[in-house]
C-alpha cells in the first residue's frame, strides 16, 4: 500500500471516501442519516487527506502534521454533529468516528506520509513486555494513593467474577478499543512527531504526557473539568511515553494503558 501510494499519491483520497461511506452507512443502519451529518462526515475525513496531499514532497513531521492530527482529534474530543444525532444512536457512531479517525491517521501518517518513529508493529523483543511490567510498578504505587487522596478513586475492592477467562476477555477488549486507540494518537502520533521535531528528552515527554491528561478533563466520573483524572492521566502518560521511548513497537506502551485501565475498571 506504502508503494501504491508512492506511484499514485492521489489514491490517499480513497481512505476518506471508503470511510466516510462506512461512517454513512451505519448511520443509515441507526435510521440517523442525514445531510448536515453527512456534509460533516465528509469535510472531517476529506480535510486531513487534502493537507497531507498537498505536503506530500516535504519531510514530516512538519507544522501542517500537527494540524492534521489536531484535525482527526478536536471533532472528535468535543463530539462535533453530537446534535444531528439522535441520541439512541449516539454511542455507535462516536465509536464508529473513533475507529474512522484512527483508520484515516494510520492511512495518512504509517501509508502516505511515511511518518518515522510511530512503532505500529507487532513486538520485536522481549524487553517489550519487561517494559511494560516495569512501567506498571510506578503507576501503581503513585496513581493508586493519589488517586484515592484526591477523592478520584472509590475504595478498593475484588473484582465480582474474578475469572482468568473474563478478566483475559476485558483486558483484550480494553486494548482493543481504547489503549491502543487511544496509544496510536498519543504516542505514535503526537509524542512521536513532537520527538521528531525537537527531539526525544525530559521536556518532549512532559509536554506529550500533559496534552495525554488534558485530553481527559472533559471525562466523567466528575464534574467538569476534571481536574482529578487530568493530573492522574497526565502521570500515567509519561509511564506510557516512557515504556513507548524504550520499546520496538506500540503495544507494549497499549498493553501498559490497558493494564491499568483493567485495574481500575476490575477493583475501583
Amino acid at each position: 500500500m506504502q508503494e501504491a501510494l508512492k506511484q499514485r499519491p492521489s489514491l490517499l483520497f480513497l481512505a476518506p471516501l471508503m470511510l466516510s461511506a462506512v461512517f454513512l452507512a451505519a448511520a443509515w443502519q441507526l435510521s440517523a442519516f442525514n445531510f448536515p451529518l453527512a456534509g460533516l462526515i465528509l469535510a472531517y475525513t476529506f480535510a486531513p487527506a487534502i493537507c497531507a496531499y498537498a505536503t506530500r514532497n516535504r519531510i514530516p513531521p512538519g507544522w501542517i502534521d500537527f494540524a492534521i492530527i489536531a484535525l482527526l482529534w478536536f471533532p472528535l474530543e468535543f463530539s462535533a454533529g453530537q446534535q444531528w444525532v439522535p441520541k439512541r444512536a449516539q454511542s455507535t457512531l462516536h465509536l464508529t468516528a473513533y475507529g474512522v479517525s484512527i483508520l484515516l491517521g494510520l492511512s495518512i501518517f504509517l501509508l502516505f506520509r511515511r511518518l518515522p518513529g510511530m512503532k505500529y508493529n507487532l513486538p520485536r523483543s522481549r524487553r517489550d513486555f519487561v517494559n511494560l511490567l516495569l512501567g506498571f510498578v510506578p503507576c501503581a504505587l503513585i496513581l493508586i494513593p493519589l488517586g484515592r487522596a484526591i477523592g478520584f478513586l472509590p475504595p478498593f475492592h475484588l473484582p465480582v467474577n474474578g475469572s482468568p477467562v473474563r478478566i483475559a476477555t476485558q483486558y483484550l477488549i480494553i486494548l482493543a478499543a481504547t489503549a491502543l486507540p487511544e496509544e496510536i494518537l498519543f504516542r505514535s502520533l503526537i509524542q512521536n512527531s513532537i520527538m521528531q521535531k525537537f527531539g526525544a528528552d525530559t521536556a518532549t515527554l512532559l509536554i506529550a504526557a500533559l496534552i495525554f491528561g488534558c485530553a481527559h478533563l472533559d471525562n466523567g466520573p466528575g464534574p467538569l473539568p476534571n481536574w482529578r483524572y487530568m493530573i492522574l492521566a497526565t502521570i500515567a502518560g509519561i509511564a506510557y511515553g516512557k515504556v513507548f521511548e524504550k520499546s520496538s513497537s506500540i503495544f507494549a506502551s497499549a498493553g501498559l494503558h490497558a493494564l491499568v485501565d483493567l485495574i481500575k475498571h476490575l477493583c475501583f
